[in-house]
């Protein structure tokens, strides 16, 4: 069976959580395979809101078995207040969430050197969670790292002594005032550690193997989105893992032909949370309307996230980045209201008018080129079936699967799981 998957398109925050989870009654196993607990993936059903940081988005679904990927970076304080929030469920963890024993692990220090590194930037600062993923992924490429399998070794405490006094040298060296008391930090990590070792540890690459020859069928989610690619993404305003298509090989062990379906989610606007160009940035009262309706604040960092216009520039560039193969559009209730809609089909670059995503979108060399269409008044959240949609809504749909070359699959009218509507 192949694996499919499941990305972002825009700068993250696009929906994620809750298309996982409205599609995992059609799947056996969904694995996340990239990114930490700077991800906030946030589901909303039978009237609770729940944010996931590291667990992947089908655990509330008892058929499903949900794997954190080798590709994951696990903060255990983190995880355990994840766990801790997922009590009252009464879900059996143990059996249906399964951690690869080649997960990295984010230390104490790890955060600390992550809050150094940012403060030592200045006006330069890209952004950070705070939340020691880069710092993390640094020593994965730089084989320090420690992993979950090495939790279930005597000399565990051994390893993580060694790698955070080099941490603390390193801390020392950016020489900016961060206040801190380690030792309190240490006793929360390790009593964390304790109750991580209760849950079961696998060699996940074998186990999707295996899963695969019996049939079932996984769906690899992943956090961020694919304009924050280590890679491919607007660097260094990027966050430090493969958000691509390419990334669920890398961060799960799934070899490249096995890849079945790519679905792809944006919204029907754009945002971006922390620092970076975004050539569609919108500073007016149009911007500020778009982030209160749509509730525009990051799940993890609660900062507000930027708003702007729908960017095809760039969200052709992710389709093909990843190989997409059908779209989910979210939050297309949120432009209800709008008397006209603006879509980036194209830049301005020193003085060219070009159709692809360029090396730098800074906002002094790229500039947006905008098609007007027109808004819809009625309100979409009450709506269950296509047949129900305003005629511009569908006129932007249709618009953007042309230029896209992909279907619209979903679409999404608000945040609660039933109100997802199917093309």
């Amino acid at each position: 069976m192949a694996v499919d998957l499941l990305l972002g398109l825009q700068w993250g925050d696009e929906g994620k959580g809750k298309i996982v989870d409205v599609l995992t009654k059609n799947y056996d196993i969904i694995a996340r395979f990239q990114g930490g607990p700077n991800a906030g993936h946030t589901l909303e059903f039978d009237g609770i809101k729940h944010v996931l940081h590291t667990i992947p988005s089908g655990i509330f679904h008892k058929n499903a078995t949900n794997i954190v990927g080798n590709g994951v970076v696990i903060d255990p304080v983190i995880f355990k207040k994840e766990l801790d929030a997922l009590k009252k469920f009464n879900l059996d963890i143990k059996s249906i969430l399964l951690i690869s024993r080649k997960a990295h692990l984010i230390l104490p220090t790890h955060r600390l050197l992550d809050a150094a590194s940012e403060a030592s930037k200045g006006k330069a600062k890209i952004g950070s969670t705070l939340k020691g993923i880069g710092p993390t992924y640094m020593d994965k490429t730089g084989r320090n790292g420690m992993r979950i399998g090495d939790l279930e070794l005597d000399n565990w405490k051994e390893k993580y002594r060694a790698l955070a006094n080099k941490h603390e040298a390193m801390i020392d060296f950016y020489n900016v005032d961060i206040q801190y008391d380690l030792k309190e930090l240490e006793e929360q990590f390790c009593n964390a550690v304790e109750e991580l070792k209760q849950l079961t540890f696998i060699d996940s690459e074998e186990y999707l193997y295996q899963a695969q020859k019996q049939g079932k069928k996984i769906l690899a989610e992943g956090a961020q989105g694919s304009l924050l690619d280590i890679d491919f993404g607007t660097y260094p305003y990027v966050t430090s893992s493969n958000t691509t298509a390419a990334g669920a090989c890398t961060g799960l062990g799934v070899a490249p032909n096995q890849i079945g379906d790519v679905k792809g989610i944006f919204k029907a606007y754009a945002t971006r949370v922390g620092s970076g160009p975004f050539p569609t940035e919108l500073f007016d009262e149009v911007g500020e309307t778009m982030g209160r309706v749509g509730n525009e604040f990051g799940a993890t960092t609660g900062r507000p996230r930027r708003c702007g216009w729908l960017d095809l520039v760039a969200l052709k560039y992710a389709v093909r980045v990843n190989g997409v193969t059908e779209l989910m559009m979210m939050k297309g209730d949120v432009l209800s209201g709008f008397k006209t809609l603006k879509v980036a089909t194209a830049y301005t670059y020193k003085g060219k008018e070009i159709m692809h995503l360029p090396y730098n979108i800074e906002a002094e060399n790229v500039s947006p080129v905008y098609k007007e269409m027109d808004g819809w008044a009625e309100d979409l959240t009450q709506m269950t079936k296509v047949e129900e949609f305003p005629k511009a809504l569908n006129n932007y749909i249709d618009f953007l699967e042309k230029e896209l070359e992909v279907p619209i699959k979903i679409v999404s009218v608000g945040p609660d799981r039933t109100q997802t509507i199917h093309r």
